[in-house]
């Protein structure tokens, strides 16, 4: 989804609400309580953490009496893309080659997935 305004960064708690909701792509509020998998967690804690989630736009509702069935607005996608971007400001000055560079000597890409990573940005530029 293309939006023109900029994505606000989830907490912690709001991230593992939205992982559940991404993967559900809809459902009530005991679903996600039953994906988590946290029988101590209060029912009106996720409640409050999912409206705290519509309020920034990452989650819309329907209705059905008092039930509401919520489902994602904002892609699981949209979001890494702008966790990524917002990295790179932060740390590597807004530079995907400073970022590609650092994975590589943190030994965290090794050259085999670098090279189908140069491959596959290739391939997609000559798409253009």
């Amino acid at each position: 989804m293309k939006r023109n305004k900029t994505l606000q960064t989830l907490t912690k708690a709001e991230e593992e609400v939205m992982q559940v909701i991404w993967q559900l792509e809809r459902c009530l509020v005991r679903d996600i309580l039953e994906q988590l998998g946290d029988p101590d967690m209060p029912h009106s804690t996720i409640s409050s953490v999912v409206r705290i989630l519509e309020k920034k736009g990452f989650v819309d509702h329907k209705a059905y009496g008092k039930t509401y069935e919520y489902f994602p607005i904002v892609s699981r996608e949209d979001y890494a893309q702008h966790g990524v971007k917002s990295l790179m400001e932060k740390y590597f000055g807004g530079s995907p080659k400073q970022l590609v560079s650092f994975l590589v000597q943190k030994e965290d890409m090794d050259l085999k997935e670098l090279n189908d990573l140069l491959k596959k940005l290739d391939g997609s530029s000559k798409k253009k």
